[in-house]
């Protein structure tokens, strides 16, 4: 599962947006800037090579603004948000989110010439939570199906979950932090994530 993870965020990646494009619709923002992302990668031979430092700072740069991770972790916290006090609550989104970066940096060094098409959002004037729905088309194998639940917010579009082939990215930590809470409450689903997070700064180093 960890795997194809890893894979769902390297195809979000491709279609981080400038926030100078933020009143563009969501599908046709993520389709103007794609050509321009893959291009930057392919010519990135530091990131094909998997440096890690450069690889953070690029998605420090260009993908997380564009993430609600109050938004995500309250998702997958689902019922037991409402167990967390307000410090518990921000040091959830904090971990999480470490988690979330630190997990998946590896997936810049793992294009490998991928195609993006997207179907048309279906939009009404107004909304303010759209799936933008997208087809990756690999050299080896068959499309694989990736949406993006986003929702507006006054900071422009953000995502907050992700479903490639119909997994959802925030029920499937759902699980996780459900049992973990069960076994040892919040704070040691907090200790759990930042010990997650210190095993994979020291592995990245």
């Amino acid at each position: 599962m960890l795997n194809i993870y890893k894979y769902l965020f390297l195809l979000f990646f491709l279609y981080c947006w400038p926030a100078s494009a933020q009143m563009l619709a969501p599908d046709a923002l993520a389709k103007s800037v794609t050509d321009e992302v893959l291009t930057v990668i392919r010519a990135d031979k530091d990131i094909q090579a998997g440096n890690q430092k450069k690889v953070l700072e690029l998605v420090e740069a260009k993908v997380l603004p564009h993430f609600s991770f109050p938004r995500m972790t309250q998702l997958a916290m689902g019922r037991n948000w409402r167990a967390a006090n307000a410090e518990q609550q921000k040091r959830l989104i904090g971990e999480f989110r470490t988690l979330l970066v630190r997990t998946y940096t590896t997936a810049f060094t793992q294009y490998k010439n991928q195609t993006v098409e997207y179907k048309p959002a279906r939009m009404a004037a107004g909304d303010t939570d759209v799936v933008v729905q997208s087809l990756i088309k690999q050299n080896s194998g068959p499309p694989v199906a990736v949406d993006y639940n986003m929702e507006k917010t006054d900071a422009g579009w953000k995502v907050y979950n992700m479903k490639i082939e119909g997994i959802s990215l925030v029920e499937n930590y759902r699980n996780t932090f459900n049992t973990e809470v069960q076994k040892h409450g919040v704070d040691g689903l907090i200790a759990t994530l930042a010990e997650k997070n210190r095993s994979t700064q020291v592995t990245q180093k």
